[in-house]
């Protein structure tokens, strides 16, 4: 496993993360088995992925309570990054909220859940447009002050809120959606992180699955499943997206390589990209995710693969 350091910090993470949307996520994905979500994270740790990503929204808490029980006689060895700004309200309805008030008791929620007295990264993970982005960055500069942070990321925001929120240099890391079949991210945010020096960490790094290579035209996703309403997952898109993962299928094989260990190498190669976490549901993804890391292909390859990309 290859390792480098998160923008503005000395913080070493692996290149290859584990997302754990599905440790624990009841209401990401129907028959959500929790045993093997814990066995999922003590693999990833197996394998040499430090970086654990994870949100309080995910299970609303419960993916935070079950990677804190697998952790605990390694947690100084790893880094657990976490989400907040998703306020379950008592109807059982959502909403964003990054108020200071309630960031602060957010952050401390999840340090209770994951047995732990600081997160490595805590990531504002929606924009709560009535709340300026100034006050939230700033209570969260506190908490890093205080020692219950040790680094700062927003996700899912616009490079206009990226710029609002780094306003004082204060953000380390973007998450965002960024793969090989939405490229969008290349346009604004990558050349701003760049720019600005702020570390790149794509989710969703094999299109939530279509990067796995074995979806099939006739696939259908469960009724609980939260990817049904994504653009890649609308019929005459989803067609059009397995036609080219067909093509990228043969270009990994070529290589002797999996499709998505091909697609996490071709974000890897990205400047700016850090890492990624991709995620799994099974022990033997995590398995074979990690080693993604270190893969070095022939530019004839990338040029392939950028022809099959733009074609």
């Amino acid at each position: 496993m290859k390792y480098t350091t998160l923008k503005k910090t000395s913080i070493q993470i692996s290149e290859i993360g584990f997302g754990t949307n599905a440790v624990g996520g009841h209401n990401n994905y129907t028959n959500v088995n929790e045993d093997i979500g814990k066995q999922t994270v003590r693999e990833a740790i197996e394998q040499g992925i430090t970086l654990l990503d994870t949100a309080d929204a995910y299970g609303f808490g419960r993916s935070e309570q079950l990677i804190g029980e697998v952790v605990q006689d390694c947690r100084n060895n790893l880094v657990l990054a976490t989400k907040g700004g998703i306020e379950k309200l008592e109807d059982g309805s959502i909403r964003f909220n990054n108020h200071p008030h309630y960031l602060r008791r957010a952050v401390e929620a999840s340090m209770k859940r994951l047995q732990t007295d600081y997160i490595d990264i805590y990531y504002i993970h929606f924009i709560d447009e009535l709340i300026p982005l100034s006050e939230s960055i700033g209570e969260l500069t506190r908490l890093k002050e205080e020692g219950k942070i040790r680094a700062i990321g927003i996700s899912n925001a616009t490079v206009d809120q990226v710029k609002e929120a780094n306003a004082t240099s204060a953000i380390s890391v973007l998450q965002s959606p960024y793969h090989m079949l939405d490229r969008s991210a290349e346009q604004e945010l990558l050349p701003y992180c760049l720019e600005h020096d702020i570390s790149f960490i794509p989710y969703g790094p094999l299109a939530f699955g279509l990067l796995g290579g074995k979806y099939k035209l006739d696939m259908t996703l469960d009724d609980g499943d939260w990817r049904k309403d994504l653009e890649l997952f609308q019929p005459d898109v989803f067609k059009q997206h397995l036609a080219r993962v067909g093509k990228l299928k043969a270009i990994a094989s070529e290589q002797q390589l999996a499709l998505p260990n091909l697609a996490l190498a071709w974000l890897l190669q990205q400047p700016g990209v850090d890492a990624v976490i991709p995620g799994g549901k099974r022990v033997e993804q995590i398995h074979d995710n990690a080693a993604a890391s270190g893969i070095q292909l022939p530019a004839s390859t990338w040029y392939q693969v950028k022809v099959v990309l733009e074609g």
